[in-house]
């Protein structure tokens, strides 16, 4: 929840990007303007101190003309990235003013707020303002003006509106934005007032650019007749070519992120570009969720950062990480150190990266660069910039608030991650009756069907009572759809021993905190296991039970795995209801890229969810609730503090 603070002072200045909307705000004093900007610099006193210092403090005297001599001047370059749909500080799924445990806000209307102030602050003249993609997705806003009122269909994106408003002087392209297909991105793209950017989405047939790689921003700087002139750069973890393969195979392909920007990082030098900027939608630690299903990785910013010659700063994307400031070494240029900065996600941060320069007599050289974050959540929104979407946010809520169906007992998936849930059972159960249905007259028809889901969203719960499209939507957070394939029943259990490793290991049965036995670090990429790479199988017209012994060393935890209360036959076969994101090697699951698919209709789950409720009337958890897996040490069954459901334990 929101500080209370001064409103800002309108900001008339003219931008490097398109005019900022005016919150229609009275005035306030430079005093007052730095106390809200003092307590959102995220950090202390030392981190606000250092927001305030003058240009060049600690590198040269700050006498004569700004940029000339040994006098710097201050070119500040904003950020935001994974805003993932968020106009607006609301939650959508629990139609409320949004919050969470640390208190953040969110929301492109706060993000507003904190740019007016930088831009009083600094000078508007002197800022620019990026964002490092992720944009178009993520909340039933987003889907409304996707899937229900599509902006191919001639409504303007709420995220255009905002972002237009706000003056963005360019946006990287992030994988989620390709998620509703090339159509609805291109339109996106052609409602903006400023370039999406992408250096490595790249023509399948020819390799040339399939869109902007990159903007030059020229700066005028008092007292110097040589502006200084910023390049920047654009590019998206090549993962799109995996997790979009739908959308984009035979149209565009994803070159890897180093390599790209060694290309295009010297033509910008030879451009003239003083400075360069990467807008980076690539994690900063290395690793990938794919393995080496791609010769490319799927996190590259610190590597970009390291290899790259001529790289001054990079804005982070796609991690959803808070990096306030690290300067990484560079190895191809020895003694310079490259700014990175992530400003979390959702719109709870900003990026401001101070880039210190002097003019000399072979022009303009960088002489510090550091970074601070703001703190979304110690600003009002902006008033333009939520006036802009008001309309939207008033028409989404009612479609998100609308009666689908009942439910005859409350279903929750706070506990998904660690016991059997009716709530994954209910997301199982419509997977799997979809695709039987849809094989029913073909060869496959017979196999008995097995599905997989995740446990996407720890607050998701149906209600007992009246069901509404959010209730079912916040199961299902992310645009996946629906494919059937063909799995032997070795490769069941594979399948299962390989999810299996989002669990510690462990010794004694507990109890034990959720916390201290989930997400557990994959040695493959050395990141944490996250809850939507754990995937619960279940069966549709017999049960698939299994034990997961916990104690076991990763790969040998699956006991006990029956169906149909029968021990899996290896060489039997099953039909696998399994969403697009997992099929086309989204976790890196072994068997799945090869596997014969047998059903591929386009049809998003969520979608899925929502009509399956609307025809069916009535959710009844008895009818499709089987508890068919538990947690074991060494045989015993784990006790896990909140479990709530029972079940098998």
């Amino acid at each position: 929840m929101s500080a209370s603070n001064p409103l800002m002072e309108p900001e008339s200045a003219a931008t490097a990007g398109a005019p900022v909307a005016d919150a229609g705000a009275a005035p306030v004093s430079e005093r007052s303007r730095r106390q809200v900007l003092g307590m959102a610099v995220l950090g202390g006193a030392g981190a606000t101190a250092a927001f305030f210092a003058a240009p060049g403090t600690a590198a040269a005297s700050p006498k004569g003309r700004p940029g000339s001599g040994t006098t710097p001047y201050r070119l500040t370059v904003m950020g935001t990235t994974d805003t993932h749909g968020n106009v607006l500080n609301w939650d959508y799924f629990k139609d409320a003013v949004y919050d969470d445990g640390p208190h953040n806000d969110i929301g492109l209307a706060k993000v507003a707020s904190l740019v007016k102030l930088v831009r009083a602050e600094r000078g508007a003249s002197s800022t620019l303002l990026l964002d490092a993609g992720d944009t178009i997705q993520g909340t039933p806003l987003a889907y409304y003006y996707a899937k229900i009122d599509p902006i191919t269909g001639g409504a303007v994106h709420p995220m255009a509106k905002a972002m237009n408003a706000m003056g963005y002087d360019a946006a990287a392209l992030g994988n989620h934005e390709f998620n509703y297909g090339i159509d609805t991105l291109r339109t996106f793209e052609s409602q903006l007032d400023f370039p999406l950017l992408s250096a490595n989405t790249v023509d399948w047939k020819t390799g040339a650019p399939a869109f902007q790689p990159h903007v030059i921003k020229s700066v005028k700087v008092p007292g110097v007749a040589k502006p200084l002139k910023v390049g920047i750069l654009g590019l998206v973890t090549p993962g799109v070519a995996i997790w979009d393969k739908a959308n984009v195979e035979g149209r565009l392909k994803f070159p890897g992120i180093v390599e790209q920007a060694k290309v295009w990082v010297p033509r910008l030098k030879a451009a003239g570009c003083d400075l360069v900027i990467v807008s980076c939608h690539s994690g900063a630690k290395p690793g990938s969720s794919y393995g080496d299903a791609l010769p490319y990785p799927e996190n590259a910013s610190f590597q970009l950062a390291e290899q790259v010659a001529g790289v001054d700063a990079v804005l982070v994307g796609h991690a959803h990480a808070e990096i306030k400031e690290q300067l990484v070494p560079s190895k191809a240029t020895p003694g310079k150190n490259v700014l990175v900065t992530e400003p979390l996600k959702w719109g709870m941060r900003l990026s401001v990266m101070d880039l210190d320069v002097v003019h000399q007599a072979r022009g303009w050289k960088l002489v510090s660069a550091h970074a601070h974050l703001l703190d979304a959540n110690t600003v009002p929104e902006d008033a333009a910039v939520a006036a802009l979407v008001r309309e939207d946010h008033a028409v989404v809520r009612t479609y998100v608030n609308s009666v689908i169906g009942t439910c005859t007992a409350p279903m929750s998936a706070a506990t998904a991650r660690f016991e059997d849930t009716a709530a994954i059972d209910f997301i199982n159960h419509v997977q799997a009756d979809a695709v039987k249905a849809a094989l029913a007259g073909t060869p496959d028809a017979s196999l008995p069907v097995l599905s997989i889901a995740a446990p996407f969203n720890r607050d998701a719960a149906i209600p007992s009572g009246n069901v509404t499209v959010r209730d079912v939507a916040g199961l299902y957070v992310f645009d996946n759809t629906l494919l059937g394939i063909r799995f032997t029943g070795a490769q069941v259990k594979a399948y299962l021993e390989y999810s299996a490793a989002y669990y510690e290991t462990v010794t004694g049965a507990g109890p034990f905190a959720p916390d201290d036995i989930t997400n557990a670090v994959n040695p493959a990429t050395g990141l944490e296991t996250p809850d939507y790479n754990y995937d619960i199988m279940g069966g549709l017209d017999a049960s698939l039970a299994y034990d997961i012994d916990i104690a076991k060393p990763v790969g040998q935890r699956i006991t006990a795995l029956t169906y149909g209360g029968q021990p899996v036959d290896p060489a039997a076969q099953f039909v696998i209801a399994i969403n697009n994101y997992r099929q086309s090697g989204g976790g890196n699951f072994p068997g799945v890229t090869t596997a014969p698919v047998l059903y591929n209709a386009q049809v998003e789950i969520r979608q899925l969810l929502i009509d399956w409720t609307t025809a069916q009337g009535v959710i009844d958890p008895a009818t499709f609730t089987t508890y068919d897996w538990r947690l074991l040490s060494n045989g015993t069954p784990v006790v896990v503090e909140g479990a709530a459901e029972g079940g098998r334990h």
